[in-house]
């Protein structure tokens, strides 16, 4: 009962305890447990009989080693004591029995399996960790107790069992926390145990290869993923670490040594062999199987440590230097699974350690990807491989722009972009169809780089900031240097911009310099490549780095003596770096840029240079001076020429070489190992001493080593963002190749998402050329233009519409044409031209909607009105919301293409509905046509003249003849219409492009079979309208006013029918622009264009009526009559006046409001330049009219010469043949005169008022008088013109004496009263025939009796000394009425 109640009692207080403690205590229960499980599994195994059927005998337990079985027997009695914790003791002491088990010679296969399962439970079960006492020695000590395994000879199957465990528990130690205490000599016994398991696997079952394999994968894992741990104290290990110190044990557990060291194991797998017999005789080759699967454990590597490889300098120059060269070596030569899995492995560099592989990187895409993707010799699958490796670079999303500005932008390096840009559009490009696979895997990369560069390029939205194209060298800039320090990402992108547009100069000199050495160094002068005066140092960089220059012509120029040339030959010597060169090497990498002069001076100086470099900068003391450097050089090209010419029969031998370079080393003999190793190096393979540029370049060690000279003084790959304006740059290098190779696989492939992916393509090239690549734009409508199928000259409308209809390419072809339009417009050039044609030819097929087609003709369906908008011209295009927001248009763009191709399937009749006409008028309706137009004012100001100059020159047949005479007539109607739209939607900026307009009216009007009938007549139509829409509202720039009416003069003087053509609506639109907008009429030209137009037009009877009324209104109202227009309402209203059988009331009116326009002229008079009414100021009223350019700006003599300009039209209205409008035309001059008197006439002026208006009209009157009379019938107008002359003279009589004080005042006065007498006398003896005599003779001595009895009372008639002004009148009178002599001279003796 006692015992019963303290069991009890103990059950309580063990409930009472805390929980974690119940379970602590039950977990070292279970621990203990398992040991003594597998304690005593171990010693079951040991003490199990013989097997007697086994060919091996089993030993007994007396035959084992008594401490074996005292270890495990003792473990066992440690096992269940109560007070321990399992945790708390040293590893070592339950590890120790077990691995003495596996490290025994003595016990069966069997035991050493149980034993090893029994530490892989222990390491699982994690019974320690790395602050457990002992765990360092503990893990140490299994790594060394596996590694040591000793196991007798059984079979195999029971062999890979233990070796699989013995992997497992390799694996297990090393994904414990507590690996961390392992030692850089155990991590690398560990790998080296597994690899060999690897070896002995490839004779045993293919289960324990794979999980040898395997094993070693996890192995790599664990030790590199701790690179960001390693890294932390990394320095320690670096300063501890020396080469060949593998033993010395860290502190601090295994790191950077022990990852060194495996790195350099796997990079060493690379170069394993096998022996193949070929032919009978054994050959060594790559071991494949091992390349790969080193291959795979590099990129594991790589991957798992990243950029931390980085931070650790000998693990990264073995990356850079044996890594790197081992993936060139092999890869021109192996194998496609070889080759995938080494350009998986580069990208991975890439990827994480570009910054340090700039020269690398260059050199594997020289090397291997481009050369194996265009050799000829290589296999179909190698250029599949190459090619998709390229294509991987090229989904990276920066390392296009980054291959672009690390080498495109550098003259050191090659054109890596432009090369895998032109790869892939070589490759893509079909030259059959169907596509191979090779070129629809060409053509996905072409299409991934458009859309990386355009996504990029387009997503700016500032287009102007991308600069101009190509970049202009203004000045000098050294263009090798590096040492570039920008303050800003701008800088920067300036920067690579102008290295680039240098490295492009740099070819073009090259490609001079092969024709003409000083046209090619000219050219860098000019290019501003080389300063003034002329620096060594940029021609050195020139012959050095630029790609195929003739290998001759520069060593000709190295070798001349000129100063100058002798320093570019130290400056090009300079540019190589032979360290760690033997010397034939070093020969071989400078030999290789030029060919070797023949000349022994050239030579010799060359030699020189390359000597002094090659001792200064050789990496032991060979040579005591460079002199010994020279004279070897020598005695190597001599040796070379000995030992490879075919006409030298007996060849030089290693010791008469090295006899013959005895003691030239300073008096001293060269090593005879050093020698004797040239003279096999140059015997094997010789130096090429006058090769041919354009050769072939191999990777030989020589290069490498200069490669990785060069890579420690290089700066470091550049790793940036995208630029836009390096992007557009950056197209611009493959535009041509790429635009063709798109193009050509539209035109050739089948398949809907090849040509749909191939459509995206191109429009991606348009997003990136709308950024200042027109050029590349237009070469790309023109090719889209050509698979419309609209274009072809040579097949009917009718075959057309057949193609256009049952050809999917020519549909989508099309509706690219317009979509480019529709959104990248502004950057097109001349590609509207094909645009234009593209849309005459929808129109001709009758395939365009109706509001375009027929302007005047609205749809009044509710769907119409909502999809359609009237232009001012009348011609309605749809009104749809265009966006150009990059990323939604090119959203919108490709959803549009895809849903097209949605619908062209074999039954998209049942899906689309309708006939094909309609079919096809739908899809028409997705180009937006009207929206290209609607929205022209979107347009840049430099883009729109692109797009009007195409249609101008459409109208007019582009120089030739049009089919039939309906087609020009539609063609030039409907070209004139849009062009019309476009204008009157730009309104606003009309001054910025319509002389562009007015240059192409100007330049078609020269074309050679340019037809003036009906492009005319549509253009004045539209002008009109625009001119109408122009005047309908004030413009403070009278230059809109005058480009518009220089345009309508053009034109209607090319056919001046058409004046009679169009005479109404010309007329109407005259009369409108007179009577409502005259205030906006401003400039000289256009009142001159309208009144001449006003005048021309209404001369028809259907048109009189209403210009004579709006000239009379203008007059009337007089407002709008200006000193610039007066003129020309006078020769306007003289026009109607002079018309035959016009109303003679109208003419009246007229002449009337002629001569009482004189009180405009006397209220400018008075009012000085100031003209109401009028917004024009003097120098424009006088700059096109010869008498107000004499006037010269004075306002007397201006108003004087209108005054002239009005006598001259009413002197010329006076020979009218109705004698009512002659008549009247007298009285208005007259009384022109009369009002005029306050203009304050000068002596000159009323002299040329005589002159060219009174004197004028009389002898005119007289003389059609006289020419009436000399004819027959003719009595009635004789009198009639009589009594106009009689008139005539009256008026003259009236205005002399009006006139009589200044023009006494004239000293030509005596000249102009003689020319008054000899008028009179003109008159007074008029023979009018057989008519009788005429009634002048009965005026005539009134007038001068009037004339001369006045000029008496004046005292300016009477007699005076020196003057003679008396008596010649006296003597004119007595010629002209001697009947007046006395009644005006009685005091006159004869």
């Amino acid at each position: 009962m006692d015992k019963t109640r303290d069991d009890n009692g103990e059950e309580e207080e063990e409930e009472n305890k805390p929980k974690n403690v119940r379970e602590l205590r039950r977990r070292e229960l279970g621990l203990s447990c398992m040991l003594n499980t597998e304690v005593g599994a171990v010693l079951a195994v040991i003490r199990r009989p013989s097997d007697t059927n086994s060919q091996f005998l089993a030993p007994q337990e007396d035959n084992f080693d008594s401490s074996l079985l005292h270890s495990l027997k003792s473990l066992r009695a440690l096992i269940f004591n109560p007070q321990q914790e399992w945790r708390t003791i040293d590893p070592s002491i339950y590890l120790a029995p077990f691995l003495d088990v596996v490290q025994s010679d003595d016990v069966p296969a069997t035991a050493t399996g149980v034993a090893l399962s029994a530490i892989l439970k222990i390491l699982k079960l994690e019974i320690f960790d790395e602050k457990t006492p002992g765990a360092k020695d503990a893990v140490n000590s299994i790594v060394t107790g596996i590694t040591s395994c000793r196991l007798e000879r059984t079979d195999p199957i029971s062999e890979d069992a233990i070796l699989m465990k013995i992997l497992h528990v390799l694996t297990e130690i090393m994904k414990k926390r507590a690996s961390i205490l392992l030692t850089d000599y155990a991590v690398c016994t560990i790998v080296n145990t597994c690899f060999q398991v690897v070896q002995q696997s490839a004779i045993r079952g293919d289960l324990l290869q794979r999980g040898a394999r395997h094993t070693m994968q996890e192995l790599i894992q664990a030790v590199f993923s701790r690179f960001p741990e390693i890294n932390k104290d990394r320095d320690k290990s670096l300063n501890d670490f020396q080469d060949g110190d593998i033993n010395n044990e860290m502190e601090s557990g295994y790191g950077v040594r022990s990852a060194v060291d495996i790195f350099s194991f796997l990079c060493s797998l690379l170069n394993v062999v096998e022996v193949v017999d070929m032919d009978g005789s054994q050959v060594q080759t790559a071991d494949e199987d091992v390349q790969l699967f080193a291959l795979v454990l590099i990129n594991s590597a790589i991957q798992l440590s990243g950029d931390e490889i980085g931070k650790q300098p000998k693990l990264l120059r073995m990356i850079e230097d044996d890594l790197f060269h081992h993936l060139i070596h092999y890869g021109m030569c192996s194998s496609p699974l070889v080759l995938s899995m080494i350009c998986s492995t580069v990208l991975n560099i890439y990827n994480f350690l570009r910054r340090f592989i700039r020269l690398q990187l260059e050199a594997f895409f020289t090397f291997v990807s481009f050369r194996v993707a265009v050799q000829s010799s290589s296999s179909l699958q190698l250029k599949e491989v190459a090619l998709e490796a390229v294509i991987n670079f090229c989904r990276q999303p920066t390392f296009i722009f980054e291959a672009y500005a690390n080498y495109d932008c550098h003259i050191i390096f090659r054109d890596v972009f432009e090369e895998i840009g032109r790869l892939l559009c070589k490759h893509a490009f079909p030259t059959g169809s169907p596509l191979s696979t090779l070129q629809i895997q060409a053509f996905e990369g072409l299409v991934i780089m458009i859309h990386n560069i355009s996504d990029h390029v387009d997503g700016e939205h500032d287009s102007s900031s991308s600069g101009p194209y190509p970049v202009e060298i203004t000045e000098y800039r050294p263009f090798w240097d590096e040492n570039f320090k920008a303050n800003d990402s701008e800088d920067w992108v300036d920067h690579a911009r102008l290295r680039k547009a240098q490295k492009r100069k740099l070819k073009i000199a090259g490609n001079h310099f092969n024709r003409d050495e000083k046209k090619g160094l000219d050219y860098l002068k000019i290019s501003h490549l080389v300063p003034d005066p002329p620096d060594p140092k940029p021609f050195a960089y020139f012959f050095r780095y630029t790609p195929g220059l003739d290998k001759s012509m520069i060593g000709d120029y190295l070798g001349s003596p000129d100063e100058l040339n002798l320093q570019v030959l130290q400056e090009f010597t300079e540019t190589f770096n032979f360290s760690g060169m033997i010397l034939d090497n070093a020969l071989r990498t400078y030999l290789e840029t030029f060919r070797l002069p023949g000349e022994s001076q050239k030579i010799q100086r060359i030699l020189e240079a390359f000597s002094e470099r090659f001792y200064d900068q050789q990496s032991s003391e060979i040579f005591v001076c460079k002199d010994a450097v020279f004279i070897l050089c020598y005695s190597l090209i001599m040796l070379n020429t000995d030992q490879h010419n075919p006409q030298v029969k007996k060849k030089m031998t290693e010791e008469e070489f090295i006899k013959n370079n005895r003691a030239i080393n300073g008096g001293k003999d060269l090593p005879r190992e050093y020698l004797s190793e040239l003279f096999q190096s140059i015997s094997n393979k010789a130096i090429s001493l006058f090769g041919q540029s354009g050769q072939p370049v191999e990777m030989n060690p020589s290069r490498w080593i200069e490669l990785i000279n060069r890579s420690r003084n290089s700066e470091p790959f550049i790793k940036c963002d995208f630029y836009h304006r390096l992007g557009r740059d950056m197209f611009a290098a493959i535009a041509g190749p790429t635009v063709a190779a798109l193009s050509a696989i539209f035109e050739h492939s089948d398949e809907d998402e090849i040509i749909n992916e191939c459509m995206q393509g191109l429009i991606s090239v348009a997003r990136i050329a709308q950024h200042g690549l027109q050029d590349t734009l237009d070469e790309l409508l023109a090719s889209f233009c050509k698979f419309t199928t609209l274009l072809n000259p040579y097949v009917s409308a009718e075959e057309t519409l057949y193609a256009f209809s049952n050809d999917l390419k020519a549909r989508m072809a099309t509706l690219a044409v317009f979509t480019i339009a529709n959104n990248f417009g502004h950057s097109i050039k001349g590609g509207w031209r094909n645009i234009v044609d593209c849309l005459l030819k929808l129109r001709r097929l009758k395939l365009l909607p109706q509001s375009v087609v027929e302007p005047e003709i609205a749809s009044t369906s509710s769907s119409d009105l909502q999809m359609h908008t009237r232009s001012d011209s009348g011609v309605i295009f749809p009104s749809y919301e265009s966006s150009f927001d990059s990323n939604c248009q090119n959203s919108s763009m490709m959803s549009r293409f895809s849903h097209f191709l949605s619908l062209e399937t074999a039954d998209d009749s049942l899906t689309l509905g309708g006939s094909e006409f309609e079919r096809n008028l739908k899809i028409i309706q997705q180009c937006r046509i009207g929206n290209i137009f609607s929205n022209s004012s979107k347009l840049p100001d430099d883009a729109l003249p692109n797009l009007g100059r195409s249609l101008i020159f459409a109208a007019a047949g582009k120089g030739q003849k049009f089919s039939t005479p309906i087609e020009e007539e539609e063609t030039v109607g409907f070209c004139w219409d849009l062009l019309i739209s476009i204008a009157l939607a730009n309104v606003h900026r009309f001054s910025t492009f319509w002389p562009y307009f007015h240059d192409c009216l100007l330049a078609v009007a020269q074309f050679p079979l340019f037809s003036p009938v009906p492009f005319v007549e549509k253009a004045m139509l539209g002008l009109f309208k625009i001119c109408l829409k122009v005047l309908s509202s004030y413009q403070s720039d009278k230059l809109l006013e005058e480009l518009i009416f220089k345009s309508i003069n053009l034109m209607w003087k090319l056919d001046k029918e058409i004046l009679d053509t169009c005479c109404e609506y010309i007329t109407q639109s005259v009369s409108k622009i007179l009577i409502e907008y005259p205030a906006n009429l401003q400039s000289q030209l256009g009142w001159k264009s309208v009144l001449q137009l006003l005048s021309i037009t209404g001369r028809h009877p259907e048109t009189y009526d209403q210009a004579v009324e709006t000239l009379i209104m203008l007059m009337s109202d007089g407002f709008h009559v200006s000193r610039s227009n007066y003129p020309f309402c006078i020769d306007c209203a003289f026009g109607f006046i002079a018309l035959k059988n016009s109303p003679l009331e109208k003419n009246l009116k007229l002449l009337d409001l002629l001569a009482d326009s004189v009180n405009l002229l006397i209220q400018w008079y008075k009012n000085g330049y100031s003209d109401p009414g009028n917004n024009l100021s003097i120098a424009s009223s006088t700059s096109s009219s010869s008498f107000e350019d004499n006037s010269k700006f004075n306002p007397s003599n201006f108003s004087m010469n209108l005054f002239i300009k009005l006598g001259e039209a009413l002197r010329r209205t006076s020979l009218a043949r109705r004698e009512e409008i002659r008549n009247h035309a007298i009285v208005a001059l007259q009384r022109s005169f009369t009002l005029a008197d306050e203009l304050d006439f000068t002596s000159v002026s009323c002299i040329n008022c005589f002159n060219l208006v009174i004197f004028a009209m009389v002898d005119d009157l007289h003389e059609k008088m006289v020419e009436y009379s000399r004819r027959d019938n003719l009595e009635r107008e004789v009198r009639s013109m009589e009594g106009t002359l009689k008139i005539a003279m009256e008026l003259l009589t009236d205005v002399f004496l009006q006139f009589l004080k200044p023009l006494t005042e004239n000293p030509g006065f005596r000249t102009f009263w003689l020319g008054v007498l000899r008028r009179m006398d003109t008159c007074m003896k008029a023979d009018l025939g057989g008519y009788g005599e005429t009634t002048l003779q009965e005026l005539i001595p009134d007038l001068l009796r009037k004339m001369i009895t006045i000029m008496k009372e004046k005292q300016i008639l009477v007699q005076k000394e020196g003057e003679d002004l008396w008596e010649i009148t006296y003597i004119q009178i007595q010629w002209i009425a001697p009947l007046l002599k006395d009644d005006l001279f009685p005091d006159e003796d004869l």
